[in-house]
Formats: structure tokens, C-alpha cells, sequence
């Protein structure tokens, strides 16, 4: 009993080390792609600064991405509105 709760423990201590590499690859792999995305906003930038002025291309990008920020913003918290109270109220409400 007590050679099986030892391998027991043992296997999960190595399955929570692989576990814990996994999701340290994952966040690494969240910074660049957030490192990513900045570049390829200031590419944007750049671009549009071959036909406007640099001022008046980085405003539009700063402006493109507060209104896709708003609209996410409302569209969360339209979802979180649709999902209070957590409890459930269908449930609770039927006659059974």
C-alpha cells in the first residue's frame, strides 16, 4: 500500500513539473505574441505614414484600436450583464 501511494505521489510530482514547464511555455508564447502584435501595429503605422503625415498615421492606429477596445469592452460587458446572478434561476423557478 504504502510502494503505491509513493508511486502515486511520485507520478504526479513529475506530471506537475511537466505541467508547470507546459505553462511556462505557454506565458513565454503569450509575451512575444504580444510583443508581435505591437510590432505589426507600428508596421501599420509606418505604412500609413508613407501617405500621411507620421502624427496623423499613428493617431489613426491609436484611434482604430480604442474603438476595437470599446467594442469589446461593451460586447463583455453584455455578456457579463446576460450571466448575473450565478444562480439558476430556471431551476429554481419550475415547479417540480
Amino acid at each position: 500500500m504504502r510502494d503505491e501511494i509513493l508511486l502515486a505521489r511520485t507520478e504526479m510530482t513529475a506530471k506537475g513539473k511537466r505541467a508547470a514547464a507546459g505553462a511556462g511555455l505557454f506565458g513565454g508564447a503569450a509575451v512575444l505574441v504580444f510583443y508581435g502584435v505591437g510590432a505589426l501595429l507600428l508596421c501599420a503605422g509606418f505604412a500609413l505614414a508613407l501617405v500621411l503625415p507620421a502624427w496623423l498615421a499613428a493617431l489613426i492606429v491609436a484611434v482604430v484600436l480604442f474603438a476595437v477596445a470599446g467594442g469589446l469592452a461593451l460586447a463583455g460587458r453584455a455578456s457579463f450583464k446576460r450571466s448575473v446572478p450565478p444562480v439558476p434561476v430556471q431551476a429554481v423557478d419550475t415547479d417540480g
